[in-house]
């Protein structure tokens, strides 16, 4: 539990490049587009001031799972009701498309740091991103991008752009064992102290697997573990299944004199067989019960994967006072990990099939 460019483009360069790219995604793996109208049961748990309109010229597509040639699949009720639970919000609708077999996640132009709440600070290099959580008595950065380069030239540079001082970063919290999750951690525990965080099951893959600019074994992370540093307090909870030890954390945020729970999941892209794709599933319901019971209200992700960096713009452009895009409220976080439950369960019936083909080599990112 814990408490947070490459090139800088334009808001006119984001935006054109963006869309061009989720448009070919979207042609890639075989988009369909989705109904226009929300469930009513999804309109009724999400308010109005908490949604996030996609913009006209930004349709968002999202890809049918289940090929509307092919004949019907134990996967396609899944994914249908995904579909149906995600309606025209664009968040849950990127969401479908991030976890529907065959998508990639698109490289995109990094954006400049931004405070996404008073105490938080998203320090992006487009296709990865880390969150700077702002305490009293330092930082608590929560992952480390992809290198000791991105340590240099992202998080350095970007808290300073925010008005903070990456010196006062005293904890590393990593979200799992992936090189574009740990890569600058080492560089910032030995020019500013800070203690570097991961499960112990994350620990012992870097062990086993020994990647380059992996970080020296330091503090493990308890499930529910809660790090407490300037009077705030994050809890880190183990959500096993993008890795054997990939963490989730509960962030408390500010806005003004507005205090909110923000939870970030802390990987996305699903294992391949059976077995860990339970075990994914389990870490789904799990985690849904946390964000209950800490009545989460805000939704982040580490990779561009939820409309998140859409967002980030629309955050940017945005007149004082108005709605902030990350806050969904309650139903609609609770929608967010009800669609990841059924996209889920649509994966693991497409690996249950008799058709389904193991696949060899473990995924090593996202």
């Amino acid at each position: 539990m814990i408490h947070p460019t490459r090139r800088t483009a334009t808001d006119a360069d984001f935006t054109r490049r963006r869309f061009a790219q989720l448009a070919v995604l979207g042609i890639a793996a075989g988009a369909a587009p989705i109904a226009a109208s929300t469930p009513a049961s999804a309109s009724a748990s999400a308010p109005a001031s908490a949604s996030t309109p996609a913009p006209a010229s930004a349709s968002v597509s999202t890809p049918s799972a289940s090929a509307s040639a092919g004949p019907p699949s134990a996967s396609r009720p899944h994914y249908d009701r995904a579909r149906r639970l995600a309606g025209d919000d664009p968040v849950l609708r990127a969401l479908v498309t991030a976890l529907t077999p065959g998508s990639d996640l698109p490289d995109l132009p990094a954006p400049a740091p931004v405070k996404l709440f008073d105490n938080l600070v998203l320090l992006s290099a487009g296709w990865v991103s880390a969150m700077a959580v702002l305490t009293d008595d330092g930082i608590v950065l929560i992952d480390a991008l992809t290198s000791p380069a991105d340590a240099d030239n992202i998080i350095v540079p970007g808290l300073r752009a925010v008005g903070a001082d990456p010196a006062a970063i005293k904890h590393v919290v990593l979200t799992h064992g992936h090189s574009d999750h740990f890569g600058g951690a080492q560089t910032l525990a030995d020019r500013y102290g800070a203690r570097v965080h991961m499960s112990p099951a994350d620990w012992d893959l870097l062990a086993r697997t020994r990647p380059a600019d992996a970080p020296a074994r330091d503090l493990d992370i308890a499930d529910g573990e809660q790090l407490t540093l300037g009077g705030t307090t994050i809890e880190l909870h183990h959500t096993p299944g993008h890795t054997p030890g990939t963490v989730s954390p509960v962030i408390p945020v500010r806005a003004g004199r507005r205090h909110h729970s923000a939870m970030l999941w802390g990987g996305l892209n699903p294992p391949s067989t059976v077995e860990e794709l339970r075990t994914f599933l389990a870490s789904v319901q799990a985690f849904r019960a946390v964000m209950r019971r800490s009545n989460v209200e805000v939704e982040l992700s580490n990779h561009p994967n939820d409309y998140g960096l859409e967002r980030v713009e629309q955050l940017r452009r945005q007149p004082p006072g108005a709605a902030n895009p990350f806050l969904l409220g309650g139903p609609r976080t609770q929608r967010y990990m009800a669609v990841m439950d059924a996209m889920l369960r649509g994966r693991i019936a497409d690996a249950e099939a008799p058709t389904a083909r193991a696949v060899a080599a473990p995924h090593t990112c996202c």
